[in-house]
């Protein structure tokens, strides 16, 4: 008897592997003729634009295909995304030219789509995609539920969803090369392993990190760990051993990458930890407009606070507002009756749950009794975010472990003193000590975050004293670290040196 179960436990995980081995082998063979396909279709549609891309874009084109369904948004994923594809530009303009680039997008099309969104790139970014490059969509509006979804997703609903997207995406469009730039690994199931694409990640955020393990090991509440959960062990145990099972599939999945770009030293760590086996792991620090930023003027600025970024419940926005109240009430005479100082939230809304929560938000201004004290700025266009980062005195940014922080060193290069929480890409990166000085503050509670806006904003009228204004201008200085230049010079050499573009 116990000769026959081993012998059945045997033959099924035989049953299984061969099955597992034959699925990939068709599914290699389906991609690949959908790759022949592709190739076809593109240089079809170049050769229509320009008559001369016949004799470069032949058999041998090389896809590049992004993954980035939101890359019409207006966040600083989005930022990176473009300002790659720009690189992409340089390397096509310098002789690259037997590559093609692919954007997976879920929005739907239309005949000034691609226009369209070249000019919000240029409004929101002031980037300037390269006309010559070879660019194209695949439309997946067809494949994405467009109904009312649930504000919260588990980990392993979200990550099914982005496969089957994926799915979806690679019989479209197979392309030679995949880079995502979302963080969604579980997508290299299909592209690395079905499809047989060579993977490239940048990664803004670990989907799991050791920081949320202890976070529910320690039963602390957060947006992602809800309190009805900490006031059970038994819950608490449960959502442990999933984290961790999860952790583990993560750290399988991101190995499948042949290159792997971090935004900081914070998520650094955690891929490194998590994604042992993967290729080619390395810092590249997200591109921040600071160029732009560095002729707003220093002096005679108003006695505003400015938040800037996404209304998403990591944010913490209400942070902000209860440590504005509570400078408000600590300070009286001086931030209202001396000074009348104002919170300005700047930032978009991807949608229907952004804009409730920016409700909320308004909310939650009101019971404070606040309201008159605090603006809400949705949406708009650069070029009016750069006008208050010209006129505001001091930046606040409250998200914890903030895998690096774009809004931060906006703030710094446009002459804000900062003001960001105590973790993450903002302690370990950008307001490190910078020359031996201070760049900026760190703060974790209200108390803090009061504290820290006093001092930044009333305290040094009060003394006459001109640290502040040196310390906006060694902000200014080491905010350079972060410029688009140097995100360009780096992902040049990432994506040249691991020869993910060679075939």
């Amino acid at each position: 008897m116990y000769y026959f179960l081993q012998c059945l436990v045997l033959s099924t995980i035989t049953t299984i592997l061969l099955a597992f081995i034959v699925t990939v082998i068709i599914c290699r063979y389906h991609f690949h003729t959908i790759r022949k396909q592709s190739i076809a279709t593109l240089n079809k549609n170049s050769t229509k634009k320009d008559q001369n891309a016949a004799t470069t874009n032949d058999k041998n084109s090389l896809i590049i295909a992004f993954y980035h369904p939101n890359c019409s948004m207006g966040g600083g994923g989005e930022r990176v995304l473009w300002k790659a594809i720009y690189v992409l530009g340089d390397l096509y303009r310098a002789g690259m030219t037997n590559i093609n680039v692919v954007v997976y997008t879920k929005d739907a099309p239309s005949k000034s789509y691609k226009d369209d969104l070249f000019q919000h790139v240029k409004s929101r970014f002031s980037i300037t995609v390269p006309p010559s490059l070879p660019l194209s969509f695949v439309h997946l509006h067809d494949s994405v539920d467009t109904s009312e979804t649930p504000k919260r997703q588990s980990m392993i609903a979200q990550s099914a969803e982005t496969v089957k997207l994926a799915w979806k995406a690679m019989n479209k469009l197979t392309p030679h090369v995949y880079i995502d730039t979302t963080g969604c690994a579980f997508t290299f199931i299909v592209a690395k392993l079905l499809a047989g694409c060579t993977v490239a990640a940048y990664v803004h955020y670990p989907t799991i990190s050791t920081d949320m393990l202890s976070m529910v090991f320690e039963r602390r509440p957060s947006y992602n760990n809800d309190s009805k959960i900490t006031a059970s062990r038994i819950t608490t145990c449960i959502k442990l051993i999933y984290y961790t099972i999860f952790a583990i599939a993560y750290g399988i999945v991101g190995s499948m990458s042949s290159l792997v770009m971090v935004n900081s030293t914070w998520t650094h760590g955690h891929i490194q930890f998590l994604w042992r086996l993967a290729s080619n792991l390395c810092i590249v620090y997200p591109p921040c407009d600071t160029k732009s930023l560095e002729d707003l003027p220093l002096e005679n600025r108003n006695d505003i606070i400015l938040s800037i970024g996404q209304f998403r419940p990591e944010k913490d926005h209400a942070l902000q507002l209860r440590s504005f109240a509570l400078l408000l009430k600590k300070y009286p005479d001086d931030t209202k009756k001396t000074w009348n100082v104002k919170l300005a939230l700047v930032g978009s809304c991807r949608g229907p749950d952004d804009e409730q929560r920016v409700e909320e938000l308004r909310n939650l201004s009101a019971s404070l009794d606040i309201s008159d004290s605090v603006e809400f700025v949705l949406n708009r266009p650069y070029p009016e975010l750069r006008e208050y980062l010209g006129r505001a005195s001091v930046g606040i940014h409250t998200m914890w472990n903030e895998h690096f922080g774009i809004g931060v060193v906006e703030m710094m290069a446009a002459g804000l003193i900062t003001i960001a929480h105590n973790s993450g890409g903002p302690k370990a990166d950008i307001l490190a000590p910078f020359k031996g000085n201070m760049t900026g503050y760190l703060a974790s509670t209200e108390e803090e975050y009061a504290d820290a806006m006093y001092e930044a904003l009333v305290e040094s009228k009060r003394t006459g004293d001109d640290s502040n204004m040196k310390m906006r201008q060694l902000a200014r200085e080491s905010s350079s670290r972060f410029s688009d230049e140097v995100f360009v010079d780096s992902f040049k050499h990432a994506i040249v040196s691991s020869k993910i573009l060679c075939r």
